[in-house]
């Protein structure tokens, strides 16, 4: 186990890390993170570690105080069913409406879409985006690259891309985020929403939390 945070020049996962921290006093408890399925663990596990002390969100009623909500990786048709077995899409959706920020990063990125070229789940509807599942091959073609984040400053950040979504079409009022070198989007902004094809919440780089924070927050 590494204790600088990086193995052969790379960020380590992590969960490596993180859970054997003691996490600072938390400043905030108004962030949420559907934990139904998926990786919810590792952003909690950062939020923690930026002050924050975050709703893992299993009811409706936990949406309501909430100002933001991150929608982690993990299998987006298990999570759409699960979803609404508990009865959160709608909640999610009127939340959304009430201008509750929200993040999805690889599952939850297919989740928040307006459409899917693929026939299943069934997205949430909120981001002005069309989007392909695992469009970017199967695990084996899973694979992870640096990229120049204006909105993040600094050095690049190291992406991690698993069975990832891919942007292929985008509405008038999304931005573009982070690029990869060939000019395809991985990462996109509509107001309050974001997402991401990729998962920050696999590297020891809390930039991308933080820059959903600001978001929240209304400070970028």
């Amino acid at each position: 186990m590494t204790t600088s945070g990086w193995v052969h020049g790379k960020p380590t996962p992590i969960t490596w890390e993180l859970a054997m921290q003691k996490a600072p006093i938390p400043r905030m408890s108004n962030i949420g993170v559907l934990a139904l399925q998926g990786d919810f663990l590792e952003h909690i596990l950062v939020l923690r570690h930026l002050g924050v002390d975050p709703v893992e969100v299993r009811k409706p009623e936990q949406l309501e105080a909430l100002a933001g909500l991150i929608i982690p990786g993990g299998e987006s048709t298990t999570m759409a069913n699960l979803m609404d077995a508990f009865e959160l899409r709608g909640a999610i959706q009127q939340r959304a409406r009430q201008a509750m920020a929200i993040w999805g990063s690889c599952a939850g990125m297919i989740l928040l879409a307006k459409h899917l070229v693929d026939e299943r789940p069934m997205p949430l509807g909120l981001m002005a985006m069309t989007v392909s599942r695992n469009a970017y091959g199967r695990q084996l073609e899973s694979f992870e690259t640096d990229l120049d984040i204006p909105a993040l400053q600094g050095k690049p950040f190291h992406a991690v891309f698993i069975r990832a979504p891919k942007f292929v079409g985008l509405g008038k009022n999304v931005e573009i985020v982070a690029e990869l070198p060939n000019g395809e989007a991985v990462a996109a902004r509509q107001g309050k929403l974001l997402a991401t094809s990729f998962h920050p919440e696999l590297t020891n780089d809390f930039r991308f939390h933080q820059y959903f924070l600001e978001i929240v927050h209304g400070t970028v």
